[in-house]
């Protein structure tokens, strides 16, 4: 890297560093991977000391910020992610690069975490994918002589970041593409594997009933064979109860475990509001952690509900809420699809998957209830009681 400035080295300068930059992030297919492979290649361009990229949130912070120059001891001492404010914000918010002589004397400065780098020369550029922000590049401390009250990065910096930046937008949409491909195929995958475990457990179930009525026929004339009839019957109930368990801990979500159900059920709304044409929201209020089978039970009903509203129902707007309810909770899906005449019920009931709703929500001692119209869309509310 040249250390002087490079205004003057003509439109090509620095364009092979920008083609190595593009050609580093085409290689990566994780968003994570994809963000950090960003930074570094914007770091090494403008041979910068700090680089940034923060991916905003929807409630004033950052869902991901990745750093580069930063040690991750450095990192940890620091503390919370940074909230949504001063310069940060102003490119978020107005897609506007910013060039910065000393980023301690803009006055939209706020002041760094006690353990934060000192930082002076700083430069900024969003990363859109047409009116989209999905996230915004911070530089810090070039490493060159700094003109008198001048800025170490330069216009052509500039330039080349917001290249670097273009093809940035590019490869982070591809990335979540991915991700969101590989969730809907996952998903697709768990209700193949919920269908066979299901059948799997049903036969079983089957097999027992039948056992165990032929065991009851010979417990008078023929005490032996019942005793045998007896001994497969406890051996079909182990059976099943073996299928049951890893439906468990085949079918319960990764994310449910590890997030909790506001975030997985978030996630799953903003999965599917860009894998369809209908708008997809989430809103929660005031939930508390529930019991596990509560939890699990919500979430299924959720993906069910969403998956009529969204496959059947055809409707162009889908708003999921869940709500504290004394001390459990109340989960709402609210679509404006077609709707179904609920004194079908029974005709349509299983087609929609109600009588599954319905079961799930009895058996963690909830309460399920569907209000619908032809042509004036349908809500599904399911209550549970908390722990």
């Amino acid at each position: 890297m040249t250390n002087g400035p490079r205004d003057a080295d003509g439109p090509g300068a620095g364009i092979p560093a920008v083609s190595s930059a593009i050609l580093a992030m085409s290689r990566h297919l994780e968003v994570r991977d994809v963000l950090k492979t960003i930074v570094a290649s914007a770091r090494e361009l403008l041979d910068a000391e700090y680089a940034a990229l923060g991916v905003p949130d929807d409630h004033g912070g950052f869902a991901q910020f990745v750093v580069d120059g930063v040690s991750e001891e450095q990192w940890k001492a620091i503390g919370p992610l940074p909230r949504q404010h001063g310069v940060l914000a102003a490119m978020l918010h107005n897609a506007t690069p910013e060039r910065l002589a000393d980023v301690r004397t803009d006055p939209r400065f706020g002041g760094w975490p006690a353990a934060h780098p000192d930082m002076s020369d700083f430069i900024g550029m969003p990363v859109a994918d047409g009116d989209e922000i999905l996230g915004a590049l911070f530089l810090a401390n070039k490493r060159c002589p700094k003109p008198a009250g001048g800025c170490g990065f330069t216009a052509e910096d500039e330039r080349l970041l917001g290249i670097l930046a273009q093809h940035a937008a590019i490869a982070l949409t591809n990335a979540r593409l991915y991700e969101r491909s590989r969730e809907l195929t996952i998903a697709g995958e768990r209700a193949r594997l919920a269908h066979e475990l299901h059948d799997a457990v049903a036969q079983k179930l089957f097999s027992l009933r039948l056992t165990a009525q032929a065991a009851t026929a010979l417990v008078d004339r023929d005490p032996a064979r019942a005793k045998g009839e007896l001994q497969q019957v406890a051996a079909l109930a182990a059976e099943a109860a073996d299928e049951l368990r890893a439906a468990v801990v085949e079918l319960r979500p990764a994310a449910l475990d590890e997030d909790g159900l506001v975030a997985t059920l978030r996630s799953q709304a903003q999965v599917l509001d860009r894998a369809h044409h209908a708008r997809v929201t989430f809103e929660a209020r005031g939930v508390r952690a529930l019991p596990a089978s509560q939890e699990e039970a919500l979430l299924r009903v959720a993906q069910e509900a969403l998956h009529n509203a969204l496959r059947h129902a055809r409707a162009g707007r889908v708003e999921v809420t869940l709500v504290r309810h004394g001390q459990g909770a109340l989960l709402r899906v609210a679509d404006d699809g077609r709707g179904f005449d609920t004194r079908a019920v029974r005709r349509a009931g299983r087609h929609l998957g109600l009588v599954s709703m319905r079961d799930r929500a009895s058996g963690v001692g909830g309460r399920l209830t569907v209000e619908s119209e032809p042509g004036k869309g349908t809500a599904v509310e399911m209550e549970v009681p908390g722990g």
